[in-house]
């Protein structure tokens, strides 16, 4: 039985997930604006709809940076802004798919930087998770002669950043927050120069575009709370159960909308990651219910029964 704070963790992960499967059609809308003012723009406008949140329910003064903190603040602010860039660059350059594939395989990077940082062990079938996954990606070198570049660059950025960010201890909002804020100057300088040069997108082109440049801080920082909140409730290997929810819509939209290229390259790899993910997912719900059955006898032998 999960208790209060797991239970909320569990959905946390649920509402971040299912709106990250929703991410790749938004920014799809916005591709005739280019990535670096997408971005710049995201960056923006969630500092402003944050420092709102914060003001409303009075957490202001949470905006605080924790001692000897903001090293690791400063590389959580640039894996998220490079995570957000590589995203956006990947959706509005018709390779939904790949950004599929790069959260399929982040669970699995999750569960062993676990491991390598957080001394969490894997069991032999992790373990095995782990190589089937790795094979996947080695039949992509193989057929295409390189690294897919843009999957692994999302799956590693944003394992780094759950890393880094499930140690801080900051209050989700307020964590946010901050990073947005250490980013904000180098954006606020993107858009400056853009503007000096007539190459702003933002004002210039319809209102829909304005609207939906605005509306991608609730995308951004709505579905990042909720992660920020999981992390902080759940082990990174219980997030990492929830992290295939927003790939699996992500490669539905992507094929069925899109029309977004299958072929036996991407079947193979991808096949290689559910049978890893099945296999983790089997492995851990088996693990969990033998543990708990430990406890079980203990429980029902120390309760009295009145009748």
């Amino acid at each position: 039985m999960l208790d209060k704070r797991s239970l909320e963790g569990v959905w946390f992960a649920l509402s971040a997930y299912l709106f990250w499967g929703l991410a790749a059609p938004y920014f799809k809308w916005l591709e005739h604006v280019g990535p670096f003012e997408i971005l710049s723009q995201r960056v923006l406008w969630s500092v402003v709809l944050l420092l709102g949140l914060l003001a409303a329910t009075r957490q202001l003064g949470t905006l605080r940076i924790p001692p000897r903190s903001l090293g690791k603040l400063i590389l959580t602010s640039m894996l998220l802004a490079a995570n957000w860039l590589i995203f956006i660059f990947a959706v509005t350059n018709d390779n939904i798919a790949a950004t599929s594939l790069g959260y399929f395989i982040n669970p699995l990077i999750s569960v062993l930087f676990g491991m390598i940082f957080l001394s969490e062990r894997l069991r032999p079938l992790q373990w095995v998770s782990i190589i089937i996954a790795a094979a996947g990606i080695a039949f992509q070198i193989f057929y295409y002669g390189q690294l897919p570049w843009l999957s692994l660059a999302l799956a590693f950025s944003f394992s780094f950043y759950g890393l880094l960010r499930k140690n801080l201890n900051l209050p989700s909002i307020a964590g946010l927050t901050i990073e947005t804020l250490i980013i904000l100057p180098a954006a606020i300088a993107y858009l400056v120069w853009l503007h000096v040069n007539d190459s702003m997108d933002f004002g210039h082109l319809d209102l829909k575009t304005d609207a939906l440049l605005i509306m991608s801080s609730v995308v951004t920082s709505f579905p990042l709370l909720c992660f920020a909140a999981a992390v902080t409730r759940l082990s990174l290997t219980v997030v990492g159960m929830f992290q295939y929810i927003a790939p699996s819509m992500s490669l539905i939209i992507a094929v069925t909308i899109y029309n977004e290229p299958f072929g036996i390259d991407r079947m193979v790899t991808f096949t290689c990651i559910w049978i890893a993910l099945a296999i983790f997912t089997a492995e851990s719900w088996y693990f969990h219910r033998k543990i708990a059955s430990r406890y079980q006898p203990q429980a029902s032998n120390s309760a009295t029964t009145i009748n």
